[in-house]
């Protein structure tokens, strides 16, 4: 996924109304008129909104007699979890490395090592 098309699914995800309209669509299928009813808005409000979905790839819409359902493009999921997923492992990586580091401040010298305070060690 280029990073242009990743700003635009992310961009189209900003949006609350859009979110609401992907997470109906992940339970099946509907409309734009069915997606319109909730909202306090008009269906071609809501028609630009699944307009933006579809440039962000998120969703599609197909003809079935003279029904034109909107689906929810999964792949594209698929994709953004695989990028955001990289980065939580990054993430993870260095979290782990603080802890070892905060670990090993908390154990208490060794007698003899050279870790302890200088009056320690010159009382030895």
């Amino acid at each position: 996924m280029s990073d242009d098309r990743l700003s635009r699914v992310f961009s189209a995800l900003a949006d609350p109304t859009r979110r609401d309209i992907v997470a109906r669509l992940a339970a099946g299928d509907a409309t734009v008129g069915e997606l319109a009813e909730p909202y306090d808005v008009t269906v071609q409000a809501v028609s630009k909104h699944i307009r933006i979905l579809e440039d962000a790839g998120l969703v599609s819409r197909s003809r079935d007699a003279q029904r034109r359902p909107c689906h929810l493009r999964a792949e594209v999921f698929d994709l953004m979890t695989k990028w955001i997923e990289r980065y939580r492992r990054e993430a993870e990586d260095r979290f782990r490395r603080l802890d070892a580091v905060l670990e090993q401040l908390d154990e208490p010298p060794v007698p003899g090592t050279g870790t302890g305070t200088p009056t320690e060690e010159a009382a030895s």
